[in-house]
């Protein structure tokens, strides 16, 4: 007994490459492709119809975009699960497809195969992204886990030695932020020694790529 074929909807606004999507998936088993979308309120209005296993979603659509529509999957249909299938690589693309709640993320040059498999692993509940998406989501969240270790740093400083952090990351002199804050210069230079040394920080360069990295000073 043959097992039930994966239901497919697909839904980009180009008729050509649902026509090759819908190819690639013949050209395999388990697969059914139930109905097309050129736009995501088709898309939405679909998935209330019909029992929809993966949707396999262009991120550039007109009216809703594909990130728009993944974000209403999981009110619309809970069970559906998503595959971005995109021309973009973009770090920030991708960032905004995950938080929408998309399960796999391919890119469009993939293989045929690839994108077979990348359907299959989403319908068993797992993440598929295409290595360079892989790589992307990866830096994403080692440059998060950077930043959260720098405003944990930056949580060690008073409200005082914040203060002088950033005048002098700005260039003041301890004169100059002593005029500036109203206190004397010996207790500038004192909570300047201070938060160097909360900081582990020895030079006003290492001082300023903190204060960029923990977000006090704007790039």
């Amino acid at each position: 007994m043959s097992e039930t074929p994966i239901r497919v909807l697909v839904a980009d606004d180009h008729a050509i490459v649902r026509e090759g999507i819908r190819s690639v998936l013949e050209q395999g088993t388990g697969f059914e492709v139930v109905a097309e979308a050129s736009d995501g309120e088709a898309a939405l209005r679909i998935l209330r119809e019909l029992d929809v296993d993966v949707l396999v979603l262009d991120i550039s659509m007109p009216g809703l975009s594909g990130l728009d529509v993944a974000s209403q999957v999981r009110q619309v249909a809970p069970a559906t699960r998503v595959l971005i299938l995109s021309v973009y690589d973009h770090r920030e693309y991708v960032l905004q497809a995950v938080r929408s709640g998309a399960n796999g993320y391919l890119l469009k040059d993939s293989a045929p195969g690839e994108l077979r498999a990348a359907i299959r692993a989403v319908h068993g509940g797992e993440a598929f992204f295409s290595p360079v998406i892989a790589r992307q989501l990866g830096d994403a969240v080692r440059a998060e886990e950077a930043h959260r270790e720098e405003e944990d740093r930056l949580g060690r400083l008073t409200a005082r030695e914040r203060d002088v952090l950033l005048l002098v990351v700005r260039g003041r002199t301890n004169k100059e932020a002593a005029a500036a804050l109203g206190i004397s210069h010996r207790t500038v230079e004192s909570h300047r020694e201070n938060l160097m040394k909360k900081l582990g920080i020895r030079t006003v360069a290492e001082l300023t790529r903190f204060a960029l990295d923990s977000g006090v000073l704007e790039r």
